[in-house]
């Protein structure tokens, strides 16, 4: 019986990581600042759409802020007590981001009902220049954080859809002030925040999604199950395939374990070495952990049959 504990930490994870902190840490500064200058603009003129925008980048401000710190806490080294480190800090952020995004689509949904029932009158101007601003502001953002890892790395991902539905806010914002200013159709102000809370809930309800389906040490979305468990069973000496577990300790991290059933006890190390190669060529796993049984073992004694 033998086991293999396979570890890849490759240099290019902390360059990412690197970037990551970079981009989040510039996209934040710039979200919370300009968020300050939307809350003043939405109450000086009187914008349901400016206020709801204003919403969502303070949701991104947090969002970005706590995955600044996820990523900081993340590269803690691991201890007795937490022998991953801290690396699942990064998936409770993403969760709290996803649940922050749903809370608040729900309370410009509320007010933007109010405001249909009672239309306020709305300083267009002023509204139009703080969205087109607003929407600069995003797109530099965007530009920023699309310099980070946001294919492969959660919290990225989830600071990028925050900025791209505040885009599009932004865009709704705009769309608004001119309806406004040109037809003084003041129902166009609380219209623009439902469009803003729908990409604001869609964007909360992946995020929420993604995050609770790793802390429920789901099988990666870009792993197929079956697809392993054939190449295993395709290594000449690997009889039986066992107990066989994919997840993620975060969402860029995925680990893997099982056990494998083998004919003779000669060449374990060399099946072992086939077995963590092609499980890193192929599906990019590096954190593995496999034990080698022997076709004549009772495999209910390791509780490995399924």
């Amino acid at each position: 019986m033998a086991h293999s504990h396979g570890h890849g930490e490759s240099h290019g994870h902390h360059h990412h990581g690197t970037n990551n902190k970079r981009a989040l840490k510039w996209a934040f500064f710039l979200i919370a600042a300009y968020m300050l200058v939307e809350i003043a603009g939405g109450i000086t003129t009187n914008s349901l759409a400016l206020l709801s925008d204003a919403g969502h980048m303070l949701s991104d401000a947090a969002a970005l802020g706590l995955s600044y710190l996820a990523l900081t806490y993340g590269q803690k080294s691991s201890s007795q007590s937490k022998t991953y480190g801290y690396r699942r800090f990064e998936i409770l952020a993403a969760f709290i981001n996803g649940i922050a995004l749903l809370a608040i689509a729900l309370y410009i949904f509320w007010e933007s009902y109010q405001r249909i029932l009672n239309p306020p009158s709305v300083i267009s101007k002023g509204m139009l220049i703080i969205s087109i601003i607003g929407l600069m502001v995003n797109i530099v953002a965007a530009y920023i954080l699309m310099k980070g890892d946001k294919d492969e790395n959660l919290n990225v991902k989830s600071a990028f859809l925050h900025v791209l539905g505040d885009m599009l806010g932004s865009v709704g914002a705009i769309a608004a002030a001119l309806v406004i200013m040109f037809f003084n159709w003041n129902l166009a102000d609380p219209i623009a925040s439902i469009i803003v809370a729908i990409l604001v809930l869609i964007s909360g309800w992946r995020v929420t999604k993604e995050s609770v389906h790793i802390l429920m040490e789901g099988t990666p979305q870009n792993v197929n199950f079956k697809e392993i468990k054939q190449a295993l069973l395709s290594i000449p000496e690997v009889k039986q395939v066992h107990d066989l577990h994919v997840w993620s300790i975060s969402s860029d991290f995925p680990a893997l374990s099982c056990h494998l059933v083998a004919d003779a006890e000669d060449h374990q190390q060399t099946l072992l070495k086939k077995a963590n190669q092609l499980l890193m060529e192929q599906f990019h796993i590096e954190h593995t952990t496999i034990q080698i049984d022997l076709s004549d073992t009772d495999c209910t004694m390791n509780h490995s049959c399924e």
